[in-house]
């Protein structure tokens, strides 16, 4: 197939990238490079199977040319990460919110199954544990900036399910801490990649309040399978689904566990989240996807242990390092 990855030099965009060129598709990518890294898919550069546009979502001119040739979308362009969030949260919204309904607007027009990427952030404060797709969403208040990117991917399935009302094939993943090779090391978006990178500094492993707050991390490949079947299962079409693992652990104890795999000498130190994030900042404790849908309709479960994908991500991380990159 001819398939267009929005977002396709970022982090799950380009192991996503690297699943579909090996499976023999032509793979076209736009991706703006604000947060993508060139260097992500620069192994595909030149081959006759790939294309790699330097442009916005935003610019639906070029986007329009792109979806016109595409059998297949994923869009996983946006605005990632708390922190580039609550910094900049006009920015995430624009970019999150105008930037799906110019993918959806002209999948529209020229009839392109679509796969939308959203995220477990969706379901915000939410404890009704574990977190049911068409469970009930709880956010904090409007003035609390964290929350916008929750907002703002809702209103990208709420334009997916619109469009799907009108017979549009499109699917939303909701994605659960994906991690793995290529992070950022500056730990934008991603616990595992602060905690890899100030164990391998010897620098203090800053774990935010108690550390008792729990997350499920998905490994990276089990979030491309997960995404492919999401884009290719007929059944996918028009509803939902959690990807991610089931496998729940503590912030504190993910701190524990990445210093004796890096064999650091880090001192474990907790902070308050207002040091990072200020002080109009607001966290949910717990975060567990209920898998039971992905599993049952599109054969999807997350295969990876934990253990097993940290040490593939040091591996990676540990080469970054001594390169300089």
């Amino acid at each position: 197939m001819r398939i267009l990855v929005t977002g396709g030099a970022g982090f799950i965009g380009s192991h996503l990238v690297d699943a579909l060129m090996e499976q023999g598709h032509e793979v076209t990518v736009i991706d703006n490079l604000s947060v993508g890294k060139i260097a992500n898919i620069a192994h595909h550069l030149g081959h006759e199977r790939f294309h790699f546009v330097n442009d916005s979502i935003l610019n639906a001119t070029t986007l329009e040319r792109l979806v016109r040739q595409a059998d297949l979308i994923f869009h996983l362009a946006a605005v990632v990460g708390v922190k580039y969030v609550v910094e900049d949260p006009l920015n995430a919204i624009i970019v999150n919110v105008r930037g799906t309904e110019n993918v959806l607007e002209l999948a529209f027009k020229y009839w392109v199954r679509t796969v939308i990427a959203s995220s477990s952030e969706v379901y915000g404060k939410s404890t009704a544990v574990p977190l049911r797709e068409d469970g009930d969403r709880i956010l904090g208040p409007t003035t609390v900036p964290r929350w916008s990117y929750s907002d703002a991917k809702a209103i990208d399935e709420y334009f997916a399910m619109a469009y799907a009302k009108k017979g549009l094939p499109v699917t939303v993943v909701r994605y659960f801490n994906a991690y793995g090779p290529r992070l950022d090391p500056r730990g934008y978006g991603s616990v595992v990649a602060r905690f890899f990178t100030q164990a391998l500094r010897g620098e203090p492993i800053t774990v935010y309040e108690d550390g008792r707050q729990t997350r499920c991390f998905t490994y990276v490949a089990d979030t491309v399978r997960g995404t492919i079947l999401a884009g290719t299962v007929q059944e996918a079409a028009g509803q939902i689904f959690n990807i991610g693992s089931d496998r729940e652990i503590a912030i504190g104890e993910l701190a524990e566990r990445i210093r004796a795999l890096t064999g650091s000498r880090s001192e474990i130190v907790h902070m308050p989240y207002t040091s990072a994030y200020g002080p109009d900042f607001e966290e949910t404790r717990r975060r567990v996807p209920d898998v039971t849908r992905a599993r049952q309709v599109l054969g999807f479960e997350a295969q990876t242990a934990l253990d097993e994908g940290l040490m593939r991500t040091l591996e990676w991380f540990r080469r970054e390092e001594e390169s300089g990159s």
